[in-house]
């Protein structure tokens, strides 16, 4: 029966990769000039990958997220890094100006979102596992608290700020997928890597941490550590992601619970590829809805906070019934 089941998620997985090969080439060679195919590739073919990229961010570590905390209403948003992302570039932009070099140099941008949200993540999340003995709701809790903490200080600052110098913000605090620069791209790719590969013990431990702290510690898994690495590459992954585009707080709800409604299975390689492959699907589709249909004019993070509310609501009311 089991191998029934697995032969039917296989055949899940290659018809969301078929459809995500077809969203990508609809995204490629819609309305495309062939006079100018190679410039339109130019500009195509970059917002493509960082959308795949960050489909798989967000994918991957909302599913890993939802395992450790062992409740699938939760994304890792709740850990503070999008509130972070905003109060980094508004900082950014009260005390140097939008038109000093932090703000308008794309690659320097990044190092400084990745640095900073990084740092503050294994600094903050190393302390809070330490100080509460590794209780993850506790450190759940204390992400919504400084959530709250970073949005407060950010909307201060908002305040205060220039009406000029806030224009000029406002388009970095909404998730984008235009002028992307294949240098970040690069090196989004290559910090991913390192972290899957530094992780790879901890991943392969996940379908055994689902079964609850006491069953995993007597199946000999050192569970403290394990989450507290897991937790902080969620963070990293979330990082990348936000650095790249811009918040998108509803993404992850979205696609970890389809995809866990799709596979309906206990195995997280089949549930991490379903999330990341169903997250590209929306994403290429939905930014081709916005560049093609409505020119740039909405962007595609309103699309998704929208449709996500309502998942959201969704679930709860189903999670009420059972």
């Amino acid at each position: 029966m089991s191998g029934i089941k697995q032969n039917a998620n296989i055949k899940k997985i290659v018809v969301l990769v078929i459809l995500v090969l077809a969203a990508a080439a609809f995204y490629l060679l819609t309305k495309v000039n062939m006079k100018y195919f190679d410039y339109a590739m130019k500009l195509r073919v970059p917002k493509l990958l960082v959308m795949m990229t960050t489909a798989f961010c967000i994918g991957s570590a909302s599913i890993v997220f939802q395992s450790i905390i062992n409740n699938t209403i939760v994304t890792p948003c709740l850990l503070g890094m999008n509130s972070l992302y905003a109060l980094i570039h508004t900082a950014v932009v009260f005390v140097f100006g939008s038109a000093s070099l932090l703000a308008r140099n794309a690659n320097l941008a990044f190092a400084v979102d990745l640095v900073l949200m990084g740092a503050a993540a294994t600094l903050i999340y190393s302390y809070l596992f330490k100080k509460t003995k590794h209780n993850v709701l506790y450190v759940l809790l204390a992400g919504t608290v400084l959530s709250t903490f970073f949005t407060s200080v950010q909307t201060t600052l908002t305040r205060v700020m220039d009406p000029n110098e806030y224009d000029s913000l406002l388009a970095s605090l909404v998730a984008s997928f235009s002028n992307i620069n294949s240098g970040i791209l690069i090196f989004s790719l290559v910090l991913m890597a390192a972290v899957i590969v530094v992780l790879r013990k901890e991943l392969a431990l996940l379908n055994v941490i689902t079964l609850g702290k006491d069953q995993a510690v007597n199946l000999g898994v050192d569970y403290d550590r394990t989450i507290r690495r897991l937790l902080l590459g969620v963070t990293l992954f979330i990082a990348i992601a936000t650095a790249m585009v811009g918040p998108i707080s509803f993404l992850g709800l979205i696609i970890a619970n389809l995809s866990r409604q799709l596979f309906k299975t206990y195995r997280h390689s089949y549930l991490i590829a379903g999330s990341a492959l169903i997250g590209m699907v929306i994403l290429v589709a939905g930014q081709m809805v916005v560049e093609q249909v409505f020119a740039y004019s909405v962007p595609i993070s309103v699309f998704i906070t929208v449709g996500g509310g309502i998942y959201f609501l969704y679930l709860l009311l189903n999670n009420r019934r059972a």
